[in-house]
């Protein structure tokens, strides 16, 4: 990479995740380039809107937006905002766009995603790991709307870096790219935790918004739901120990707190199972059921929830 210059950043996929990371990285002056599918005319013509309660009413008027991969300059970094389903059909646009050395983040939840996308990916790439805490939705096409919060963790995985400490200065680089566009980012030591931490939220409130139908706010203001939630938390808490990844003391309860301040959010998997869009079940259920079971540990409320969604999404 060529250290005189800012580095060129690449969006694969511009939904709302990589619309709002890849709006406020152009901002603040990166080389960005959007890849776009059904909204492409939309945002090559009137560029990306970003309705903020933090920011404010942010607009990207001219966006270097591509209709396909093989248009796309050769970048640096990329960052993958698709959902984890397309991950098998993403990861040869990835190997096309990157330079050599590249840093590839998916901006995905879940657990085990990196494992899906490393055997298809050149060994000279930097795979990377981002955990997004943000409440953020697509309003219209080229069009996103932001809640709260923003921040990025980031975590290796996988790469040329082969030390402890060239790894953790690969992600500190990364971090570093967030807080210059004014973002709240963490590089972590193991990714692995830190899928595990993001996971105690995203369990229990995607998987109950798309089977009660409800957000965040009516999901926390009733005793029956919050209770579930909790326990889901717990089982889900057990199983990362199960793992090898102790949470901090008080980790369920400082999420259900954090969450019951929050403006009422509908997560992510809500408008997929709204817009008929595949569930990603594999990675938020299935993956880590797998990897406790492995460990000895069964969590049994997980299950029930992940056999629900599964027959909702068959449907």
């Amino acid at each position: 990479m060529d250290e005189q210059r800012k580095p060129r950043i690449g969006i694969i996929g511009t939904g709302a995740i990589g619309g709002f990371y890849g709006l406020m990285l152009a901002r603040a002056g990166f080389d960005v380039h959007f890849l776009l599918r059904s909204e492409y005319a939309a945002v090559a013509a009137n560029g990306l809107l970003l309705n903020s309660a933090v920011h404010g009413r942010l607009q990207l008027p001219v966006v270097q937006a591509w209709a396909s991969a093989e248009q796309m300059p050769p970048c640096d970094w990329l960052l993958v905002g698709t959902k984890t389903t397309g991950n098998l059909e993403i990861a040869p646009l990835l190997a096309r766009v990157a330079v050599p050395g590249a840093r590839i983040v998916l901006l995905q939840n879940g657990l085990a995603v990196e494992e899906q996308v490393r055997p298809l990916l050149p060994d000279s790439l930097h795979l990377l790991g981002g955990l997004c805490f943000i409440c953020v939705h697509r309003e219209a096409p080229g069009v996103i709307a932001h809640q709260a919060l923003g921040a990025v963790n980031l975590g290796y995985h996988s790469g040329p870096a082969v030390t402890a400490a060239a790894q953790q200065a690969v992600v500190e680089e990364g971090a570093a790219l967030f807080r210059a566009a004014g973002l709240d980012s963490l590089a972590m030591p193991s990714l692995e935790q830190a899928r595990w931490q993001k996971l105690v939220w995203n369990v229990p409130y995607n998987g109950l918004s798309v089977l009660l139908r409800t957000g965040t706010r009516e999901l926390m203001g009733n005793t029956d739901s919050q209770e579930l939630i909790r326990a889901l938390m717990q089982e889900v808490v057990q199983g990362a120990a199960a793992c090898g990844h102790g949470m901090p003391e008080g980790y369920a309860d400082s999420l259900l707190a954090a969450t019951a301040r929050m403006p009422d959010y509908l997560p992510s998997m809500y408008h997929d199972f709204a817009q008929q869009r595949p569930l990603e079940l594999q990675a938020i259920y299935g993956a880590p059921l797998q990897a406790a079971a492995a460990a000895g540990c069964e969590l049994p409320k997980v299950r029930m929830l992940y056999q629900a969604l599964r027959f909702l999404d068959q449907r």
